[in-house]
């Protein structure tokens, strides 16, 4: 059986924090989102800096639904769904001060753990195994999913980029969970939620995207992943 779109979950009006809303990425998912109508809540450690990017995003052509800025506690408990998008370095402790306001939710982590040096991108080691596995570790009680590792910054955050034809692959352990990634994913024009294995087959998912940056610095491109047959 072959992707159906039509089978996944209705997910709007689902409100989306984004944990690292002022980052290049949360930025663009957020203003994705928010182009799809839903009600987004940007996080960050300062709840200053969250509303002025929330501002900021909410002048962007194209939203539909105004966006919001707290800290990240209060920003986790005001959301349904909650993307982890935090520099790796500050992912571990970011992550476990948030396992209370993050119970009982479904979490979608979307960090890589790279490294740069004079020869470019390289994937770092985790003692989990992968970022979101040591996230899935740091909350026990939440539904933790990775996906969205591969999704350039610079077209999510482009107004005039109105569709982004890439698939988003996903790793995760709850099926209900995987179809609600990907009912997200698929919010943005273009994009197709992928499952892609349990979340022990994360790890190369989140390196592949140093091999995706030594593309895009190459080629001078911003390059997905589309899987063929399906």
């Amino acid at each position: 059986m072959g992707f159906d779109a039509s089978a996944l979950p209705d997910v709007s009006g689902r409100t989306v924090g984004i944990i690292g809303g002022t980052g290049d990425q949360g930025r663009g998912l957020a203003y994705r989102f928010a182009r799809a109508g839903h009600p987004v809540v940007i996080g960050s450690r300062s709840a200053e800096r969250a509303a002025q990017a929330a501002a900021e995003i909410g002048a962007l052509p194209g939203v539909t639904a105004e966006p919001s800025g707290a800290a990240n506690d209060d920003a986790a408990r005001r959301s349904d769904i909650v993307v982890i998008a935090v520099p790796w370095d500050g992912h571990a402790a970011t992550v476990a001060a948030l396992r209370e306001p993050l119970a009982g939710k479904l979490v979608v982590d979307c960090v890589n753990p790279l490294g740069f040096d004079k020869q470019g991108p390289y994937a770092l080691p985790v003692p989990e195994g992968s970022a979101v596995q040591q996230c899935a570790a740091l909350l026990p009680e939440s539904t933790v999913c990775g996906a969205f590792h591969h999704v350039s910054a610079p077209l999510l955050a482009d107004p005039e980029v109105e569709r982004m034809d890439l698939d988003v692959l996903i790793c995760g352990e709850d099926r209900e969970a995987i179809a609600t990634v990907a009912a997200l994913a698929g919010r943005i024009p273009g994009m197709r939620g992928i499952y892609a294995g349990r979340l022990r087959n994360a790890h190369q998912i989140e390196a592949f995207t140093a091999n995706l940056i030594a593309i895009n610095k190459r080629y001078k491109a911003h390059a997905g992943i589309r899987v063929t047959d399906l």
